[in-house]
């Protein structure tokens, strides 16, 4: 998540710096370095945006789950644990989840997947 991202989302939350520094576990001085660009955005940082942005009331409408988007063949759906846990949209929240059947090695990998795809871009 670039500084741009991150300022747009905590806006459309409609969060001071103080509140999101509250939410997200980290220090006013933090969420100022990651909006001006000092820092980088942390990969569980970045998860943990997007799952408050998947609880405004507009973006919780019903949607398919995603091994349904996806159109994961049931060999794929048996790996992954989204679909062990009947979790539907979250997908990119889960760890351990894996990427057309292949695991990611870390969360960084994840996310980096995560963000071009279909299921998680519907929250955004």
């Amino acid at each position: 998540m670039n500084k741009n991202e991150f300022k747009n989302f905590r806006y459309r939350l409609k969060k001071t710096k103080e509140e999101m520094a509250q939410l997200l576990g980290k220090s006013f001085s933090s969420i100022t370095s990651y909006e001006n660009g000092w820092r980088l955005v942390p990969a569980h940082v970045d998860r943990q945006m997007f799952f408050l942005l998947s609880r405004i009331e507009k973006n919780r409408k019903y949607r398919e789950p995603c091994w349904v988007i996806k159109k994961c063949p049931h060999e794929i759906r048996e790996k992954c644990p989204t679909w062990k846990f009947k979790e539907k949209n979250l997908c990119w929240l889960i760890n351990g989840t894996i990427y057309y059947g292949n695991a990611c090695k870390d969360l960084a990998e994840k996310m980096k997947f995560c963000r071009f795809c279909e299921v998680l871009k519907s929250f955004l």
